[in-house]
């Protein structure tokens, strides 16, 4: 018998990186991980399960900058390049193993996992995967959300309402240009939340968003079913928060499922194993980087690796896929007995650890879904707007401000390695607003470059950069990529100013960064 409910969220997620000229940059490698290891398997695994008529549910958000670049023909011709290269490779491998037993196994399981993600991408969708995504959501099974324009933090980008507003404005209309229908509901990126917020997801009939646990447990008022039921903002959007339990099982170093000794290692890499001459080929600009083919099982935390297998591997998503299940039965069954209505539980991950991080994430998920629908009747796995249509009387309070990431107040985005950024963002913010609020009916060219000033403003505004200032990896780029959009969007605001534009260069600046090409900049108006 039904005891409760499950809401399973993926949020993907990656920040815009588009360079036209040179040689593949190592930042473009982000895309084509997430696309080979994490988005496709994902989308094959569901359509796997449509095809058997199991019956799953599953929320997922994707973030404009990554809807962005899916549907950028250059962007998936030069992915097509780095999958053409990973079955070349692969192909390479699987003859250079032929001597050794316990890896050539495993080198053709990636040779045909390369051929069919090319088949899947290229051949039955075109080199777009955005309409399987929709095909999934219009079964029902699935159901998209979307995400801030750039993945902007919102309690820190601006103090102003125009800044927040635009953000969800281009995200919204983005997804409906897209997926032919307006979003339920949104991520806020890095679950970042500040009272007020609400109201404007309101205007864009968002009726919900998702919280760590604090921001719910902390709210204005003691919440009666504690994070096993959203609560209404004073505005009427729903804030579901985070499950402490589900989280803890997936992503504890010590006690999540990922780090159990049969799962793929994914710090051991022929990128950086094999010698120097025999992979340099298959490297960007000759630089040793992960290339997705490695050879060996965790094993324990230190010392020599064994060799993967990949049957040992699966028999553990199987048995942690059932160990998932039955905790969530005995949650659910303990709640029930302390509540009035079903107690929901609330499980958000980013979308990139099942995959990427934890190679057998997708089997992982495959066999939850398929066990939850034919082993067990505690619970069923649900949409957010399916149970506010279920119970649409919830309790009113503001949730506190907080985010996710260490110590869940901000912290990750605002400590001495970023706190630089602020002012300037500050800055531009009030001076896009102006320039947004004092320019009507305007010429040709002083329309685009007010467009093309949102573009660069909006770009500079992503948390990734904040964030791999903090992580350390990659800073160097982060920090780029923050000047630059800076810089970019300053020159336009003298050049828009000053009635005087240099086309060449604002003509290569809407080709580099095309973002959003139906961008309008009074988005940003008062």
């Amino acid at each position: 018998m039904e005891k409760g409910l499950m809401c399973l969220v993926l949020h993907a997620h990656l920040p815009f990186v588009r360079h036209p000229a040179g040689e593949e940059m190592l930042e473009e490698r982000w895309l084509y991980e997430g696309i080979t290891e994490t988005y496709v398997p994902l989308l094959q695994m569901m359509e796997g399960l449509l095809t058997d008529n199991v019956d799953f549910r599953v929320t997922i958000s994707l973030s404009p900058p990554l809807i962005s670049m899916l549907q950028d023909k250059l962007i998936m011709e030069k992915y097509q390049r780095h999958l053409d290269n990973l079955i070349s490779l692969s192909n390479l491998e699987v003859m250079r193993t032929e001597a050794m037993p316990e890896f050539n196994y495993t080198a053709g399981l990636y040779r045909n996992r390369f051929r069919s993600i090319n088949e899947f991408v290229f051949k039955k969708y075109g080199g777009n995967i955005l309409p399987a995504f929709r095909q999934l959501a219009d079964s029902g099974k699935i159901q998209l959300i979307t995400s801030m324009a750039t993945h902007g933090f919102l309690p820190l980008i601006s103090h102003q309402e125009e800044i927040i507003r635009a953000q969800v404005s281009v995200a919204v209309n983005l997804f409906q240009q897209v997926f032919g229908r307006k979003p339920p509901g949104i991520w806020l990126p890095e679950c970042g939340y500040k009272p007020g917020i609400d109201y404007i997801l309101k205007e864009f009939g968002l009726r919900y968003f998702f919280t760590d646990t604090h921001g719910i447990m902390y709210a204005s008022r003691r919440p009666k079913y504690g994070i096993y039921a959203p609560i209404y903002c004073p505005s009427g959007v729903a804030a579901f928060g985070r499950d402490t339990e589900t989280s803890r099982q997936v992503w504890s170093s010590q006690e999540g499922y990922p780090g159990d000794p049969d799962y793929r290692e994914f710090y051991r890499d022929i990128g950086y194993d094999l010698e120097y001459d025999y992979i340099k080929d298959y490297l960007p600009q000759g630089i040793r980087v992960d290339t997705g083919l490695k050879y060996h099982r965790i094993t324990g935390p230190t010392g020599e690796k064994a060799p993967y297998q990949p049957e040992w591997a699966r028999e553990k998503a199987i048995l942690h896929a059932g160990n998932f299940m039955f905790n969530r039965q005995s949650q659910l069954e303990y709640l029930a007995e302390y509540m009035d209505r079903k107690p929901l539980i609330v499980a958000p991950y980013d979308a990139e650890l099942f995959g990427h991080w934890w190679f057998e994430g997708p089997d992982f998920l495959n066999y939850f879904f398929r066990k939850s629908a034919f082993d067990q009747d505690t619970f069923r796995l649900i949409h957010p707007s399916q149970y506010l249509e279920m119970y649409p009387v919830n309790q009113v309070a503001v949730p506190n401000a907080s985010s996710w990431g260490h110590k869940g107040y901000n912290e990750v985005w605002l400590e001495e390695s970023n706190e630089w950024i602020y002012r300037h963002l500050h800055l531009a913010g009030q001076r896009m607003i102006q320039l947004a609020s004092n320019n009507h009916h305007i010429p040709s060219i002083k329309s685009r470059a007010l467009n093309q000033a949102a573009r660069e403003l909006l770009l500079a505004q992503s948390s990734d950069w904040a964030f791999i200032m903090r992580s350390g990896t990659m800073v160097d780029y982060a920090v780029r990529r923050t000047k630059e959009h800076l810089h970019n969007f300053t020159r336009l605001f003298y050049a828009i100013n000053e009635d005087l534009y240099d086309e060449a260069w604002l003509q290569n600046l809407e080709k580099d960064h095309n973002i959003f090409p139906n961008m309008d900049y009074r988005c940003f108006a008062r």
